[in-house]
């Protein structure tokens, strides 16, 4: 299975968009900045039909070094969990029905305009 980077990510916005580069670049950058600061406050995020982003506390266990078979302690901790949304969900009950995804099917943005009368 490929690996998408945020650096391809970014190539293909900029050219869906016409975009420069390194804007897009700044806008991904702060978008992330900004999910990771939500998430550390304890925030949901929530994106209509993509997912929900939220913490979940994970208790203390007792858990086994597999190596030795002792027993060790592993502290509570945070974690973040992902509810798929209703668009992913189809997307990808698609993608497994279809075993592909036609790449004329990727959504073809405008570049952004700026309007000057304002």
């Amino acid at each position: 299975m490929p690996t998408t980077t945020k650096k391809d990510l970014i190539d293909r916005i900029a050219e869906q968009t016409g975009q420069k580069r390194t804007a897009v670049k700044k806008t991904i950058q702060s978008f992330l900045d900004n999910v990771i600061f939500e998430l550390s406050e304890g925030n949901r995020l929530e994106f209509r039909d993509f997912g929900v982003f939220e913490i979940k506390n994970r208790a203390p266990r007792m858990a086994q070094n597999p190596k030795t078979l002792e027993r060790v302690p592993v502290p509570a901790k945070k974690t973040v969990k992902f509810k798929v949304g209703r668009m992913m969900k189809a997307a990808l009950e698609n993608k497994t029905s279809n075993n592909s995804v036609a790449p004329d099917k990727t959504p073809k943005l405008e570049p952004a305009t700026t309007d000057s009368s304002t």
